[in-house]
């Protein structure tokens, strides 16, 4: 009975396993779809203030949803000068979505890491219109990337988040919906340890 019991076991977690895996397989290959794709969805006028706060409020409710604990500022400066301009918004959407996500996962791992000391999880949103180009700034205090990483962090599956957290897709798709979709630029400014800053870059 001991040893049926086992093998029963057994079956039971490497069944669970090969579920995790395959899910994990199909969302891997979907991503990969999404990155090869060429949008056909026409670019349209969209109210980028508004976008950028709905996906930042998103967000943090996402998180919220999973640790209760959570807590953050979040601190907005969007210039009202930078109205609406013609993108495509499930793409742009999908963007800022992944990186505000990148944003508060680097915030909770740091205040899981600074337990103890003195520290305020911060994420800071902007937006500026310059010339004939829209900015949006997402700046979070949180882990900060080391510098032989920074390199790397726009290549397909490569992923700074624990086996099993990330496809490593986030922000190569990123890249290249602001830079091929949009004609725009994805810049990273980062200190290891302190801060990460993604600026968005589309024309206007």
């Amino acid at each position: 009975p001991q040893l049926e019991e086992d093998i029963y076991t057994d079956i039971k977690n490497n069944f669970e396993k090969i579920i995790y895996h395959g899910k994990r397989a199909a969302s891997i290959v979907k991503n990969m779809l999404l990155h090869s794709r060429t949008t056909e969805e026409a670019k349209r006028p969209v109210d980028i203030n508004a976008l950028v706060d709905e996906y930042f409020k998103l967000s943090f409710h996402a998180i919220r949803a999973k640790d209760k604990s959570f807590n953050a500022v979040m601190e907005t400066n969007l210039d009202p000068d930078v109205g609406k301009i013609k993108v495509v918004q499930q793409d742009l959407g999908r963007v800022l979505l992944n990186l505000f996500n990148n944003a508060f996962y680097a915030v909770s791992t740091a205040t899981k890491i600074k337990s103890g000391k003195e520290y305020l999880p911060k994420i800071f949103v902007a937006t500026k219109k310059t010339d004939n180009r829209i900015l949006i700034i997402i700046r979070d205090n949180g882990t900060g990337i080391p510098p032989q990483v920074v390199a790397k962090i726009f290549q397909p599956f490569f992923t700074t988040k624990p086996t099993g957290e990330g496809t490593g897709l986030g922000l190569s798709l990123s890249y290249d919906i602001i830079t091929k979709g949009h004609g725009g630029d994805l810049r990273v400014d980062t200190k290891e340890g302190e801060f990460t800053e993604f600026t968005i870059e589309l024309p206007a």
